[in-house]
């Protein structure tokens, strides 16, 4: 069978369309694929930015039209270039496992003492949603913070937007990272020339991956559609064998979630859905053409519906600090920071260590608090636990092995280098329990410090976040205890 596979012409494009290709001749290896490559409206107008440009499809109509004439058999879209909405004459039959749904911050090295010193970002990127949910984020995040963040609009394929900021005056550019790692790990002799220039950019550069919770993405950002013509069931049944069902699940709840404020690309909203074994995390927040806040974080999970309990008085703790169980001691520790770190908390880095390599924390919080001691963090775990995966792997040129930086009573991820930094001292004052049947733990160690007081506690409610916590509270419940990722 033979079958032609179009796209556009920009070496990103292309690249995804023979990710897609490949994979077809991989579970059907009697199938031969052809390519056809050509601009489309968006990439002919590299002027306007694109929510000034008309909302109908201008990366994707003219292929629409191509499909519908039966000149080509499947084309392979950036999901998020679709339009909301469906056509008449042709469907998304598939899809393959999504890329890194999240943004990159690139910011030229030669200017970082500039930006400290006026206290002043100025950023390329053309997308109202990234300027409205990074403004405040940046400020708040990055070592001894900024006063001002500017945004300049940008046009142009991936490399041509880096080289722009290389060459340029400006300090940093956002890029959907999705669009870096795959030009990056292509494995084509033809993108070797862009990947060299890219790899020379990126080392005059330092990065934060940025978080979904302050800046969700796109709709559908890091996804590949596979559109075909409607009633070509042959195509179809070949399809189904590389289509990834959790990414189709989650890119449609996300257009439908875009789709009830309007859509398009001129909107301020970002909205992104993680599927985990534990459930559906989904992330929103922006502005609405109406003037609507969006800022949530909703997690539906796989147990079902957590328990409710029967008033507030019922609930341990109703703030953070009501869970104070410990004191924090510093212990003495050989010197790391020389090496990649990853930090459980704020307290874990030693306050006399400079890191002078990667940083990655367990929750925004730490983030926040390294930044106002002047660290450069370049991402987070975002609280959704040590397993959550970094996917670094090509911003640093390789695997990255982490060294933790915990308390002596920490719990390491096994082939995970694990140092102590501080120890907990139990304190004498114990949080009264009675009469609690709904407990929120942050820590594996408060919940066993609080079991020790009140065994009962077996037998109770109990939501954490995933991670070692929930590794802990479930090996050490009773037959009758109930823990929910919350």
């Amino acid at each position: 069978m033979r079958l032609k596979i179009a796209a556009r012409k920009s070496d990103l494009a292309r690249l995804q369309a023979f990710l897609v290709g490949d994979a077809l001749k991989a579970a059907h290896p009697k199938i031969h694929v052809s390519y056809e490559f050509r601009a489309s409206l968006g990439d002919l107008n590299q002027n306007d930015p694109l929510w000034k440009m008309p909302e109908k499809g201008v990366f994707t109509q003219d292929f629409y039209d191509d499909l519908v004439n039966g000149k080509c058999d499947m084309v392979v879209h950036s999901w998020k270039d679709l339009p909301i909405g469906d056509k008449p004459a042709t469907q998304i039959s598939g899809t393959l496992k999504r890329a890194d749904l999240r943004d990159l911050l690139l910011v030229k090295k030669s200017h970082l003492e500039k930006v400290a010193a006026s206290r002043r970002l100025q950023v390329l990127s053309s997308s109202p949603r990234r300027e409205y949910n990074l403004s405040g984020f940046l400020k708040a995040h990055w070592p001894n913070g900024l006063d001002r963040v500017l945004f300049e609009p940008v046009r142009g394929n991936v490399p041509t937007r880096v080289r722009k900021l290389i060459e340029g005056s400006l300090d940093a550019l956002i890029v959907a990272k999705a669009a870096l790692d795959r030009l990056l790990s292509a494995p084509q002799d033809e993108f070797r020339e862009t990947q060299a220039e890219l790899r020379r950019h990126l080392e005059l550069c330092d990065w934060m991956v940025l978080p979904l919770s302050e800046n969700p993405s796109a709709a559908a950002q890091g996804a590949l559609a596979i559109e075909i013509k409607r009633g070509r069931s042959d195509l179809e049944e070949l399809l189904a064998e590389i289509h990834c069902p959790d990414t189709y699940r989650a890119v449609v709840k996300e257009r439908e979630t875009l789709a009830r404020y309007g859509g398009g690309c001129h909107q301020k909203i970002g909205v992104s859905i993680l599927a985990r074994p534990f459930g559906d995390v989904r992330f929103l927040k922006g502005l609405t053409d109406k003037g609507e806040v969006l800022d949530s974080i909703e997690l539906t999970s796989r147990g079902g519906p957590a328990p409710k309990p029967e008033s507030l008085d019922r609930v341990f703790p109703l703030e953070p600090k009501q869970a104070s169980w410990f004191e924090r001691r510093p212990i003495a520790a050989a010197r790391q920071d020389d090496k990649p770190l990853w930090v459980a908390r704020a307290d874990a880095l030693p306050a006399d260590w400079s890191p002078r390599s990667l940083v990655w924390t367990a929750g925004l919080e730490t983030w926040r608090k390294l930044a106002a001691r002047g660290v450069w963090v370049n991402g987070s775990a975002e609280g959704l636990g040590e397993s959550e995966p970094a996917r670094i792997e090509t911003l640093a040129f390789g695997p990255v092995a982490w060294i933790k930086l915990s308390h002596d009573e920490g719990h390491p991820r096994e082939g995970q280098e694990f140092v102590a930094t501080y120890r907990l001292e139990p304190k004498n004052d114990v949080p009264d329990l009675n009469g609690k049947t709904h407990f929120y733990w942050m820590s594996g160690s408060g919940f066993l410090r609080a079991v020790q007081h009140y065994p009962w506690l077996r037998n109770a409610n109990h939501f954490c976040g995933p991670g070692s916590t929930y590794a802990v509270i479930q090996q050490n419940l009773g037959p009758q205890g109930r823990v929910f990722v919350s």
